[in-house]
């Protein structure tokens, strides 16, 4: 069975860009959410093996949303994605509970690779 995918993005083309690159290599997108409140309610819906979480949204940012989905799920598997520069907020992430992080633009192999990882751990 594939793994389950939650892909957070307010932006629709990286959405578009990461549900196609999983979807080339095996897994399965069960959602998508534009902002991080949606991402809670999304997680909650689906209960996805992974999420892919971007940092900077309107509404809620994606660490507000990893933090509300760790209190509830501990073992929730979440992946940051970043722009170049934003250092700080990914020490924030992973200090938080994210696995790991990929930056933008996506490079297909290091997304697949980050979320290897971290379905394995």
């Amino acid at each position: 069975m594939a793994n389950r995918i939650l892909i957070v993005d307010d932006a629709a083309f990286m959405r578009m860009m990461i549900k196609d690159i999983l979807t080339k290599n095996g897994f399965e997108v069960v959602a998508e959410a534009q902002d991080g409140g949606e991402a809670v309610e999304k997680f909650e819906d689906v209960l996805p093996d992974l999420v892919t979480m971007d940092i900077t949204m309107p509404e809620k940012d994606g660490i507000s949303a990893l933090k509300e989905i760790k209190a509830k799920h501990p073992n929730a598997k979440i992946i940051m994605c970043s722009a170049m520069g934003q250092q700080a907020m990914v020490i924030d992430a992973i200090q938080a509970g994210a696995k790991d992080f990929i930056v933008k633009p996506f490079q297909a192999e290091r997304v697949i690779e980050a979320i290897q990882k971290a379905l394995h751990e």
